[in-house]
């Protein structure tokens, strides 16, 4: 077979790893990046720019928890940077964006021919073998054509674009914020882990401005704790697959209180205490998860394994009203304490708030530019010289560079899924085209419609490309 790769980020690294290369004759990869493999998160950056997980929660190679962290072993300088609290490495994100251009290479050299093509894609033809079309002109045919697109950009929300001292995509910061002048009061739209890492930046730059982190719920990213063995068993992905959907979130809910008794902890008293979050004092909610690093109970970090392993498995099977109650209600909750921030950005966070230096506002209703933005909260009316977006971009949304790409195989048939993306076979991950899945065209990544529900959680990530691979053709024996 010939395999056509769009896109070489995260979903593509795991996607050749994965391959089983004893009946694949070729391998082309499209991606204009100067810096493949790396995606848009994990491109050189700011040392300030951390891993926000574990290595257990980063391993590429699905089915491998620690092939990640062999990779740290072998790394000269992961020793640097270790979190001593976590009791893990947590090294800057540009690492692990080695980590994987390394793992890319190593599989791209099992194939017999394979070619990166520098060129964004315009369409694929489905009439027949499959034509991968590019802006350049060029057609490449291909037998198995996968689509690994990343995300999409920040969604400007309160219409900002344009506006001088706006910054509406952070990342890369070591551009942006180079532009930031240290005595300038800095705004923030969001408090999740984006900005986070660009509180930690402009701490780690001296900033000596105010930093306001601005946003609707006011609600910081929970705190790692030191991972400790789990030992799911409700929970096991393996256990949710052998259930046929769909499957109630009340069920799900019972999995969960199971999970948790079986481990001598009670769900309830657990989920009342992660729904408090948002009507916390940030700094006293930090002090008291600084201090829980080492506690032994595992409820938190059952629930957080869970979202990344389980949490794709579960998604796939719940009806379409309890995704939405999910997205609705509890997104950024659960979000929060599913990805965590690692205690050594939190304790930063903690000692900026103890200082005064930084604050978190809550009930923002607006954000207007002028000579200074002025920023309409619950509890008032707060100023700022520059407005840095940190909000993530909304689940499964189309990047711009991709919409010629998705509107060809509209017009061949593919359809969007309700909750965003491409709909997929969620068996195979294979396009539906003309209501049935097309065994030429799969989806691997945040493309791919109908979940899962943390769309940048590298575990599910590696598992949709483990079953792009099986779909293909197997997955190569380790």
């Amino acid at each position: 077979m010939d395999i056509a790769i769009i896109g070489a980020g995260a979903a593509a690294v795991a996607l050749l790893d994965a391959l089983d290369p004893s009946d694949i004759r070729s391998v082309t990869v499209f991606d204009p990046s100067p810096s493949p493999w790396r995606g848009r998160p994990y491109q050189p950056d700011l040392d300030s720019v951390l891993v926000n997980a574990p290595p257990e929660i980063m391993s590429i190679r699905h089915g491998d928890r620690e092939h990640y962290a062999r990779w740290l072993d072998g790394d000269a300088h992961a020793g640097a940077h270790t979190d001593e609290r976590l009791g893990r490495p947590i090294p800057p994100r540009a690492v692990y964006g080695r980590y994987l251009a390394d793992t890319a290479e190593a599989a791209l050299a099992r194939f017999a021919r394979t070619e990166l093509v520098g060129a964004v894609v315009t369409g694929v033809s489905l009439a027949g073998r499959p034509v991968v079309r590019t802006a350049d002109g060029r057609s490449h045919p291909a037998d198995q054509v996968v689509l690994c697109v990343g995300g999409g950009v920040p969604r400007d929300g309160y219409g900002l674009a344009g506006a001088p001292g706006f910054v509406a995509d952070p990342y890369p910061l070591r551009r942006t914020l180079a532009g930031v002048p240290p005595r300038k009061n800095v705004a923030v739209i969001g408090t999740g882990l984006t900005a986070v890492d660009i509180v930690a930046s402009l701490a780690a730059r001296g900033h000596a401005g105010r930093i306001s982190m601005v946003s609707r719920s006011g609600t910081l990213p929970f705190v790692w704790q030191r991972p400790l063995p789990t030992d799911l068993r409700y929970l096991a992905p393996d256990r949710l697959r052998s259930l046929e959907g769909p499957v109630r979130l009340a069920e799900f809910t019972e999995l969960i209180r199971m999970e948790l008794a079986a481990h001598g902890e009670s769900w309830d008293a657990l989920a009342a205490w992660i729904a408090e979050a948002p009507g916390r004092d940030p700094a006293a909610s930090l002090r008291e998860q600084l201090a829980m690093v080492d506690a032994p109970r595992l409820g938190r970090r059952i629930v957080q394994e869970a979202a990344h392993t389980a949490g794709p498995v579960a998604w796939r099977l719940l009806p379409a009203s309890d995704r939405e109650r999910l997205r609705g209600r509890h997104f950024r909750t659960i979000t929060s304490a599913a990805s965590p921030m690692v205690p050594r950005n939190a304790a930063l966070l903690l000692e900026l708030f103890e200082a005064g230096t930084l604050e978190a506002l809550s009930g923002v209703e607006k954000i207007e530019a002028g000579s200074a933005f002025e920023i309409t909260h619950a509890a008032g009316v707060r100023t700022a010289d520059i407005v840095i977006n940190a909000v993530n971009p909304p689940p499964h949304a189309i990047p711009r560079a991709a919409e010629p790409l998705v509107s060809s195989l509209l017009a061949q048939g593919a359809v969007l899924d309700p909750d965003g993306g491409l709909a997929v076979d969620p068996g195979t991950g294979r396009v539906l085209v003309g209501g049935r899945p097309d065994h030429r065209l799969h989806v691997a990544g945040d493309l791919a419609g109908g979940g899962p529900f943390l769309v940048s959680g590298i575990p599910g990530v590696a598992a949709q490309a483990s079953r792009a691979a099986r779909s293909i053709g197997g997955v190569r024996s380790r």
